[in-house]
């Protein structure tokens, strides 16, 4: 398992480790591919790259994995998949931004959308981890892996989508990460975002995994599309 960084809790507050770590591994994640995922680890915090798909430590096939990508809140607490880890398996996973699709009536294929924090800042989403190991094979190295919990749209995602992952405010970071928060409490972190966002229409350039550059990310302009627009929740 690859470490990218690891920092004592007490000595840097998560905001300040985010922006220390701007640089981006990647322009784009996918299913499959390792993203960035914040562990704790003692009494630090480690980042480290994680399968993106949870695959159970019970699991026999790694192909449940591909199924896994997202954790609905509302029934990670029972759902076989989800209940372990979510009992002291909690981890962040850090981003800047993400996509969603938007289903246009009369339109073949949907409008991607690029959403972020004001100003650009990064952020981080609520997320699943677990270590998984070929039971026919006890030396192999165990893979970590991930999922993002998601919860229902908030008021800017709504027209776009009817979920989102769960943004978590900084407040919150601790308690989800510390594992004897009880998954009770653990359940009450997980709720749409209550701040501000800015989302976007970008090209589908962004539909291809190969396209790991810049202009996914880049405003769609065009005559009959809305333009870049800013919106806030009530």
């Amino acid at each position: 398992i690859n470490t990218l960084a690891k920092i004592p809790m007490a000595k840097v507050s998560l905001n300040h480790f985010l922006k220390s770590r701007r640089q981006r591994i990647r322009q784009l994640f996918c299913l499959a591919q390792a993203v960035p995922l914040v562990l704790p680890e003692g009494q630090a915090r480690e980042l480290r790259l994680a399968k993106w798909g949870l695959i159970p430590f019970w699991a026999d096939d790694p192909g449940i994995g591909h199924k896994l990508a997202n954790a609905r809140a509302d029934g990670i607490a029972s759902k076989p998949a989800f209940r372990a880890a979510f009992k002291t398996q909690r981890g962040l996973m850090p981003a800047d931004l993400f996509y969603e699709w938007q289903v246009v009536p009369g339109h073949q294929g949907k409008q991607p959308w690029c959403i972020r924090l004001p100003d650009d800042e990064p952020f981080v989403m609520a997320a699943l981890w677990d270590r998984w190991q070929p039971k026919h094979d006890p030396i192999a190295d165990p893979v970590l892996t991930c999922c993002v919990v998601t919860t229902e749209a908030n008021a800017t995602m709504e027209p776009i989508h009817h979920r989102m992952p769960v943004i978590l405010p900084l407040r919150d970071v601790e308690a989800w990460l510390d594992p004897q928060t009880t998954p009770a409490d653990a359940a009450r972190l997980l709720r749409p975002y209550e701040g501000p966002l800015h989302a976007y229409q970008v090209k589908t350039w962004v539909n291809a995994t190969r396209n790991d550059d810049p202009q996914c990310a880049i405003p769609l302009v065009r005559a009959d599309a809305h333009r870049s627009e800013q919106f806030f929740d009530d």
